[in-house]
């Protein structure tokens, strides 16, 4: 993150994590709002600004209306053997409950914002908020949330410091890759958040009843 600033970009925000509270959580709505946070995602985060397929949540955090990040939460990747293995659920049980989980697909601390452990108090907040916004938009409450990190870009930090949970590496295949036929991507960890001390029960659960 720590880059000089380039024409055009706002001041530089260094301060004490503290000091940017209260955050706020705030979903992108508009077509102005859309074509800002897609531009940042764009030219600032390694992976661009893919566009979401199925359910899927985009926020701008701020502080007292300046902005400090871009988040995007979408649909769970279809299969991933460390967190299944975690969840302990047969093939049944995943492809009924799978969507109880959401994927942080973005986490993108603006590059002129350089405040140590603020990126694992958005985590928290997200936390919080995602929830039950997810639920007023699509009629379910997540039961866990997940992200991947790729190994050779991040170590993870703020996740872990957010008390996200560490279950493994993906296989550098895409993360929706059902036929098997898209090797050779980046080696990722997987980390988890469960939303409730019994996300794993009732990820095995049968909702269908």
């Amino acid at each position: 993150m720590d880059v000089s600033q380039r024409r055009g970009e706002p001041e530089a925000v260094e301060c004490a994590a503290k000091e940017c509270e209260p955050l706020e959580l705030a979903l992108v709505e508009g077509a102005a709002e859309s074509r800002q946070w897609r531009e940042h995602l764009e030219r600032y985060h390694y992976l661009g600004c893919c566009v979401p397929f199925g359910a899927h949540l985009r926020y701008w955090v701020r502080n007292r209306q300046r902005e400090l990040a871009c988040l995007l939460w979408t649909s769970p990747a279809w299969k991933m053997k460390p967190r299944d293995i975690w969840i302990g659920w047969s093939d049944k049980q995943r492809t009924g409950n799978l969507q109880s989980i959401v994927n942080n697909g973005r986490f993108l601390v603006l590059p002129w914002v350089r405040v140590k452990g603020l990126a694992s108090k958005i985590l928290a907040r997200s936390a919080r908020q995602l929830p039950q916004d997810w639920q007023r938009h699509y009629g379910h409450r997540p039961l866990l949330l997940e992200t991947l990190v790729d190994v050779e870009r991040f170590r993870g930090t703020c996740y872990r410091a957010a008390n996200w949970i560490h279950v493994g590496q993906t296989t550098g295949r895409g993360r929706m890759d059902r036929e098997h036929k898209a090797h050779g991507q980046a080696i990722k960890d997987i980390y988890l958040y469960p939303l409730f001390p019994d996300a794993r029960q009732r990820l095995r659960g049968d909702f269908t009843r």
